[in-house]
């Protein structure tokens, strides 16, 4: 409650204010002010508070225009809205004031505001118009006066205080008077006598500027036309005329135009001519003028003989008032004419002329005559165009047509000459006569191959009779010495060029022939890129001059590849006790989809309990092809699924793809796809018998292979390291056993009490060779002074390593052991599974202990 009377205690005397001031508050903007300007605080003014403008709606009505301003509803500030341009508004009134009405809602009060919208210097002066035209005439006296209408300004005060100033003229000045009414006079005075022959027009410019900051100007182009009066008389570009004119000029021949001037305007520059004859006196009748244009013409015929000079009067008088007039002498000189052309024949003309003709042959022979006199019967003789012919003059009249340079008959095979002649005479006369001088050939061009080589590709196996390319040779010479025939000229395939190489060297006519006519290369037989990949010759072109002349191209065939072979296997690298296995008689296969060829069985073996990626045989295999073409891949088609082997994509080697136990069954059929990648992809297939066999078995059938595989041949097959480790003899390890586990014991606790946790190493006066096997596979490493053992992490289980000694052995007797006794530094070996040494005869070679180190060999495989 207390609020609400502070409240209307605050409006009581909000509204006792204003009725003492009257009710009215007063704003001033200037024009153009930018939309958002604040021209005051209305709501601070009117005594609101702060929230209260919005809570009561305070608002703006205009009466009657357009306010451009508005009040904003959060603040309760005047805002301009839109453009104000107080000429729009108010014109040239002053001052320029706007009433606005503001209503205030809860109680309803209105109150009036007034706002003055103040000028600014926006408006240039403007000219009624942007080019004043003012005429005066050439005699006007100096001090002549012209009024002029001023320019306006749309701003009010010193904003339209206007002042002029005129460009400068040394025939025109500017006077701008101010009278006390605020009147303004403005007047263009002539200062200096005006010729319109000198300037015929003013150009004057009319600059007015205001008084405003910054200062505005506005111009207009003064134009002041100078009236003619008859002033000068016409006057003649020459006094005196001389002409000759010659004596068989026809009627009505112009003689001579001449022409006066008049520097005055209009009629007074009009003007019209007249002829008189001064002499002879009896010459009336032979000339006539033209009265406007003052031409001169014959109008009848001269005589040189009777009259050869004629002084004629020229008078031109202008249509001024009163008229003035100008005149001439023209003096005709009647001139001999040269009335009769040379005259040109030919005696003797010898076609066609040989493109080897030596240089001064003679052509043609010509007489040349004219049957006038004096200069005008003199001759000038010459040949268009100049070369390669010219004249040369034999005797008065007569005229040489000769060979000046060499011709060519490629170049230009027919010639247009022209023989001119001129007389001595003014005009001089001509005559010309045509001569059609056609060139022969002769042989003097070789045929010439558009490109020195040519390159060609062949795809291999194509037909016989298949074109190849097409050789162009051009012989620019004509019929016979252009006619061009093509030849094989020389290549071929020698020795060390493939296969061809073993039948010694073959011509490359053997291979391709060339159409003698059209140039058409064909191939002679199907092309086999295995025996031939590149065949260099030679292709010649001969014309059919006298004598022939000829030209040679090098023709560079490259035979492309084609997927025509399909993959072969190859024999072994070693022989068959090396590889361990042995090739059966070829036997019938059930055909795989894709495949070219089909090998025999083959047999491998591997022993039961094989650690994963032993390589039990490895598949060799070659393309004829190159390229893709002849890049192989390998590919175990039966059994597919999870089986125990596994096949090398890129090596062929069939290694065990899990380790080998007596569920997998003793026998395993292995059907091998060898396939290229060519397209379409050719295969050859090979089928691999894998036994599975104990220690035993193992080395029986190693006993048995090795006695049979001399006369045997493994086709296409290596066998790995599994299948010769089978073969060890069993007995051997008992042996060794036997003997070495008593000196193992007392090494193995020797070094657990002295070299603990040292790796175990073995010294001796020999080479050392460090053994190092894994899954992967065995290798050696030799030192000089020491032996060690090396087991890779994660190989199998019972894996067995053999020391040898220090020294070389022996050489065993008899022939065989050449191949059955391992080198020295080899004789270290790593055996997985139940692998041992290869034969018992191997004990005879050591003269030092053995060491025989077991990890984890189990009793009951011993």
């Amino acid at each position: 409650m207390e609020e609400r009377c502070c409240a209307a205690v605050r409006v009581l005397v909000l509204q006792a204010a204003w009725a003492l001031a009257g009710g009215q508050v007063r704003y001033s903007v200037p024009e153009e002010a930018k939309a958002g300007t604040v021209v005051g605080r209305l709501a601070q003014d009117l005594g609101l508070e702060a929230g209260e403008a919005e809570a009561r709606r305070l608002r703006l009505v205009a009466q009657g225009r357009r306010a451009s301003v508005e009040v904003s509803g959060a603040s309760g500030a005047l805002l301009v809205s839109s453009r104000l341009d107080r000429e729009e508004l108010c014109g040239k009134s002053s001052p320029c004031a706007l009433r606005l009405e503001v209503l205030l809602d809860r109680p309803l009060r209105v109150f009036h505001v007034q706002l003055e919208v103040t000028d600014i210097n926006d408006n240039a002066p403007i000219f009624p118009a942007a080019r004043k035209n003012l005429s005066l005439s050439e005699n006007s006296p100096p001090g002549s006066r012209f009024p002029l209408e001023g320019a306006s300004d749309a701003d009010i005060g010193a904003n339209a205080q206007l002042s002029y100033i005129l460009s400068y003229s040394e025939h025109f000045s500017l006077d701008f008077q101010k009278t006390e009414e605020d009147s303004e006079s403005l007047f263009v005075v002539l200062r200096k006598s005006l010729d319109r022959e000198t300037i015929p027009v003013h150009r004057l410019l009319l600059t007015a500027s205001d008084a405003g900051r910054p200062c505005l100007t506005g111009t207009m182009e003064l134009v002041i036309s100078v009236l003619d009066v008859n002033d000068n008389i016409p006057q003649f570009n020459q006094s005196v005329y001389k002409m000759q004119v010659p004596e068989n000029a026809e009627r009505g021949t112009l003689v001579i135009k001449v022409n006066a001037t008049d520097l005055d305007d209009g009629s007074n520059s009009n003007i019209y001519y007249s002829l008189q004859i001064l002499s002879p006196q009896d010459g009336r009748d032979i000339f006539g003028i033209d009265r406007n244009s003052g031409e001169i013409r014959l109008t009848s015929d001269l005589d040189f003989e009777d009259v050869n000079l004629y002084r004629l009067q020229v008078d031109a008088t202008d249509k001024g008032t009163p008229p003035l007039s100008g005149h001439c002498k023209v003096v005709l000189e009647v001139v001999d004419v040269n009335d009769n052309a040379p005259e040109v024949w030919v005696t003797s003309l010898s076609v066609p002329v040989s493109e080897d003709a030596s240089v001064g042959t003679v052509v043609a022979l010509l007489s040349v005559s004219d049957r006038d006199s004096g200069a005008n019967g003199r001759v000038r003789c010459w040949v268009w165009p100049a070369s390669p012919f010219g004249l040369e003059a034999t005797f008065a009249g007569s005229y040489s047509l000769v060979l000046r340079e060499a011709l060519d008959r490629e170049r230009v095979s027919e010639y247009e000459v022209e023989v001119r002649a001129e007389d001595g005479g003014a005009p001089a006369l001509r005559a010309r006569r045509g001569l059609r001088v056609p060139v022969s050939d002769v042989n003097d061009n070789a045929p010439a191959f558009a490109q020195a080589v040519y390159t060609v590709l062949a795809r291999e196996n194509n037909l016989a009779g298949a074109e190849l390319a097409r050789l162009w040779a051009r012989d620019p010479d004509e019929a016979g010495n252009g006619r061009v025939s093509y030849s094989v000229w020389e290549g071929g395939v020698g020795a060390g060029g493939g296969a061809a190489a073993s039948s010694g060297w073959r011509a490359a006519s053997s291979y391709v022939s060339v159409d003698a006519e059209s140039g058409r290369l064909w191939a002679l037989q199907p092309l086999d890129y295995e025996e031939l990949q590149v065949l260099q010759f030679e292709v010649r072109a001969v014309d059919a001059g006298e004598p022939p002349l000829s030209g040679n191209a090098t023709v560079q065939l490259f035979v492309l590849d084609e997927n025509d072979n399909a993959p072969a296997l190859l024999p072994a690298a070693g022989s068959a006790p090396e590889a361990g296995a042995v090739a059966a008689e070829a036997s019938s296969l059930s055909s795989v989809p894709g495949s070219d060829s089909v090998s025999g069985t083959l047999w491998a073996w591997a022993a039961w309990g094989a650690p994963a990626g032993q390589v039990v045989a490895k598949i060799r295999a070659v393309d004829a092809d190159s390229g893709y073409n002849a890049w192989l891949r390998y590919e175990l088609w039966e059994p597919r699924g999870k089986g125990p082997f596994r096949v090398g994509l890129y090596s062929g080697e069939v290694s065990t793809a899990r380790p080998l136990d007596e569920a997998d069954g003793p026998r395993h059929r292995l059907l091998i796809v060898v396939r290229d990648h060519g397209e379409p992809a050719r295969s050859a297939t090979a089928t691999l018998s894998v036994s599975l066999l104990d220690m035993a078995e193992a080395a029986l059938a190693a006993g048995s292979s090795s006695s049979s595989s001399g006369s045997r041949s493994s086709v296409g097959v290596d066998v790995g390291a599994g299948a010769a480790s089978a073969a060890t003899n069993v007995w051997l390890v008992v042996a060794i056993c036997a003997v070495s586990s008593v000196f193992l014991l007392a090494l193995v606790l020797y070094g657990a009490s002295r070299w603990a946790p040292r790796t175990a190493v073995l010294s001796g006066p020999g080479p050392t060779t460090l053994v190092c096997a894994s899954e992967v596979g065995s290798w050696s490493y030799s030192q000089r002074h020491s032996r060690s053992l090396c087991v890779a992490d994660g190989g199998a289980k019972s894996d067995l390593m053999v020391f040898s000694p220090n020294f070389p052995p022996p050489p065993p007797p008899g022939p065989a052991a050449k191949d059955t006794q391992p080198e020295p530094s080899s004789l270290l070996d790593t055996v997985s599974g139940a692998a041992l040494l290869n034969t018992p005869s191997l004990l005879r070679h050591f003269r030092s202990p053995l060491l025989i180190l077991s990890r984890s060999l189990s009793s009951s495989s011993l």
